[in-house]
């Protein structure tokens, strides 16, 4: 299904959280009945798990036995009708811009080597100026990057493409970190060492930078920029992106092609900053508004 790996990890673990569950009920996966999924649903809620993970296992629990149904190994789908938990529409945390502007600094500044504080500030840039997904940052394959882009093509969830405009800070910042990778990667060809194909390579299993060791790396960079490491997360920096478009103008249906969501509802999460600017709007615009305020 194009899922990303981690994922499909979760999905694994969900899947096997809910056989061991049919087993100490006596039961098993293939053949479990609608009544079984509904009480397995409410054992997970009586453990006090998040409703997030109760619509992901549903979530995990539907895929399965649409697939066993869709191959003929079942004649029924025991979870086509059963209803999820709901999410409850929470505002994203996001950044000032003056966070942000402190994030940016302390990034030209973090690292023990200046090749370090190319790559650190590279990151920070690239995350602000498109609003990328952690995941989909720090698994860029260098090829991206070539030839000062304006546009960014970025692979997001499912393995849709998408392109994403440059900043000028985040291009200028693009090309000082290649101008140091790729020397690099001449050291390491005359040394008859192997070179990565990604833009931030790394010793990891993966061969790139690990979203764990951003994260840590993005909290160090807030220390050292005086912002609680608490408040930052790459991922608020992503809300950070799409607000502060918004903010300025930007419509949401950009900004939904720009963040890679498939449906426009997802990104609708946004709109109480629009809700806030037309308030101020009318509070700045209309007679009758600033006939009040002049009292």
């Amino acid at each position: 299904m194009g899922a990303a790996e981690n994922t499909c990890m979760a999905y694994a673990r969900d899947l096997g959280d809910f056989d061991a569950w049919l087993i100490g009920s006596g039961s098993d996966i293939s053949s479990a009945s609608r009544s079984e999924i509904e009480a397995y649903l409410v054992a997970c809620d009586a453990q006090g798990l998040a409703v997030s993970t109760r619509a992901r296992r549903l979530s995990a629990l539907r895929q399965l036995y649409r697939f066993a149904y869709d191959e003929g190994f079942r004649t029924d789908n025991p979870a086509a009708d059963i209803k999820g938990p709901g999410r409850p529409k929470r505002l994203p945390k996001s950044l000032s811009h003056e966070d942000v502007d402190r994030l940016l600094q302390a990034a030209r500044s973090h690292g023990r080597s200046g090749s370090d504080r190319l790559r650190n500030t590279c990151l920070v840039e690239l995350l602000y100026a498109t609003g990328m997904r952690v995941s989909e940052l720090v698994a860029l394959p260098v090829s991206a990057a070539r030839g000062d882009p304006r546009m960014l093509l970025v692979s997001g969830k499912g393995g849709k493409e998408r392109l994403v405009p440059l900043s000028p800070p985040s291009r200028s910042a693009l090309a000082d970190w290649l101008a140091v990778r790729d020397e690099n990667d001449a050291h390491a060809r005359k040394a008859g060492n192997p070179v990565s194909r990604f833009l931030f390579p790394s010793h990891s299993k993966s061969g790139h930078l690990t979203r764990h060791r951003f994260y840590l790396l993005i909290k160090e960079i807030a220390a050292k920029g005086g912002v609680s490491p608490e408040t930052v997360t790459p991922h608020r920096l992503r809300h950070a992106f799409a607000t502060h478009l918004l903010a300025g103008g930007a419509d949401l249906r950009s900004i939904q092609v720009m963040l890679g969501h498939a449906d426009l509802a997802t990104t609708e999460i946004y709109t109480h900053v629009l809700d806030e600017r037309l308030r101020q709007l009318v509070l700045d615009h209309h007679p009758l508004a600033r006939s009040a305020s002049e009292k």
